[in-house]
C-alpha cells in the first residue's frame, strides 16, 4: 500500500494543485477486487475517486484503457484524471454515492425508467462489432466459452456447494451434473459474441441524475450478450419480481434485432442466469469464507433463490435445480 505521502503527491500533480489547498481523503468500502478505493476532496465540492490496485489481478490493470474505449463508443463510464501503471493508481471522475441498488425500495414506477435506460446502455456495448475492437490498444480478458463456463461451475461447486453448503455429491451424481453444466456452457458458447461487461449487478450502475453510469467493468470481454442480462435482472442484491423481469426482458428484446425469437431469448436468458448465479455463489462463499469479507455471505439466501428460479425456468438443468433445493434446505434448515 502506498503511503499517504505518495497518494497525496500522485493526487496534486493529477489535479494540478498548489501546496496550499488542503486534500482530505475518505476510505471507501471495497469491492472484493483487491483495490483500494477513497474519495479525495478539495476545496470544499470538488472531489474524485483514487484507486490503488492491485496489479496481481491482471483485469485490474485493464480498468483504465476500457474506460476510455466505453467512452469512445458513448457507454457512460466515469472520466478518467490520470492512470500511472508503474504506481498502481488510478484518479477518475467522482459520480457519487447513487446507484442502482439505492432505489431497491422505490416503487417500480421509480424504477422503471433507470433499468431500461441501463438497458438501452448494455444493448449499445453488446451491439458493438467485434470486427472493430481496437485489440491492439485496449486489453480485456479472455473471451467466455466451455472452459470459462466449466471454471464459474466448478468455482460453485467447490466455494459454495461443498464449502458453505457442506454438500459432497454421490460420484453418480457429480458426473450427471458435469454432463448437464458442460452442456450448458455448450449452449451458451454458441451464442453470438459480443462485448460483455461481465459483473453488470446493480451496484455497479451508478445513477447521476437520473441517468446511468457503468462502473466495474475491468472484467470485460467476449462473450454471450445474456450472461449481462442475468447478472442484471437476476440479481440477488435486488428483488425483482417475474413481472417486472419480464417486462425488461421485453423490453431489451425489442431493442434488438428480430433474429432471435422471443422463446429463444427466455431460454437462453433463463440458462446465462443460472450460469452468472453459479458464478456468484461461488464468489459469495469464497469472498465470504476464504476472504473474510462476512457481508458477501448474507446474500447466499437470494442467490439460492433466484438460481433454483433460474434452473427450474429453463427446463434443461433438473440436476441444477434439485441441487440448489437440495442447498436452500441445509441452510435454512426446518
Amino acid at each position: 500500500m502506498k503511503s499517504r505521502e505518495e497518494l497525496i503527491g500522485f493526487c496534486r500533480e493529477s489535479l494540478r494543485l498548489a501546496g496550499s489547498v488542503s486534500l482530505e481523503f475518505f476510505p471507501l468500502e471495497g469491492r472484493g477486487s483487491d483495490r483500494a478505493f477513497f474519495r479525495v476532496k478539495w476545496n470544499r465540492e470538488s472531489s474524485a475517486i483514487l484507486v490503488h490496485y492491485d496489479p496481481r489481478r491482471v483485469e485490474n490493470m485493464y480498468f483504465a484503457e476500457i474506460a476510455l474505449f466505453l467512452r469512445e463508443i458513448d457507454v457512460p463510464a466515469p472520466r478518467l484524471v490520470r492512470h500511472d501503471p508503474a504506481a498502481c493508481l488510478l484518479l477518475m471522475e467522482d459520480l457519487g454515492d447513487t446507484d442502482l441498488w439505492s432505489f431497491r425500495e422505490a416503487s417500480w414506477e421509480k424504477r422503471r425508467p433507470l433499468y431500461q435506460r441501463t438497458l438501452a446502455i448494455l444493448r449499445r456495448l453488446h451491439s458493438f462489432p467485434e470486427k472493430d475492437f481496437p485489440s491492439g490498444r485496449v486489453r480485456i480478458m479472455e473471451s467466455f466459452g466451455p472452459d470459462l463456463y466449466r471454471w464459474e461451475q466448478d468455482y460453485f461447486q467447490e466455494h459454495f456447494v461443498r464449502n458453505v453448503c457442506g454438500i459432497k455429491l454421490e460420484p453418480a451424481s457429480e458426473r450427471g451434473l458435469e454432463a448437464e453444466l458442460s452442456a450448458l456452457g455448450e449452449r451458451l458458447s454458441g451464442t453470438r459474441r459480443c462485448l460483455v461487461h461481465r459483473d453488470l449487478q446493480s451496484q455497479n450502475v451508478m445513477i447521476r441524475q437520473g441517468e446511468p453510469f457503468f462502473i466495474d467493468f475491468q472484467g470485460m470481454r467476449f462473450g454471450s450478450l445474456f450472461y449481462d442480462l442475468g447478472s442484471l435482472l437476476c440479481d440477488p442484491y435486488v428483488a425483482i419480481d417475474d413481472r417486472e423481469r419480464e417486462e425488461l426482458l421485453s423490453f431489451y428484446h425489442r431493442l434488438s434485432p428480430g433474429n432471435l425469437d422471443w422463446a429463444a431469448l427466455r431460454q437462453y436468458f433463463w440458462e446465462a442466469s443460472a450460469q452468472r448465479l453459479m458464478q456468484a455463489l461461488g464468489a459469495y462463499g469464497f469472498l465470504g469464507l476464504r476472504k473474510g469479507l462476512k457481508a458477501f455471505l448474507e446474500h447466499i439466501p437470494a442467490g439460492l433463490r433466484n438460481l433454483h428460479r433460474a434452473s427450474a425456468q429453463a427446463v434443461s438443468l433438473p440436476l441444477l435445480r434439485e441441487l440448489a433445493l437440495t442447498c436452500q434446505k441445509r441452510i435454512t434448515p426446518g
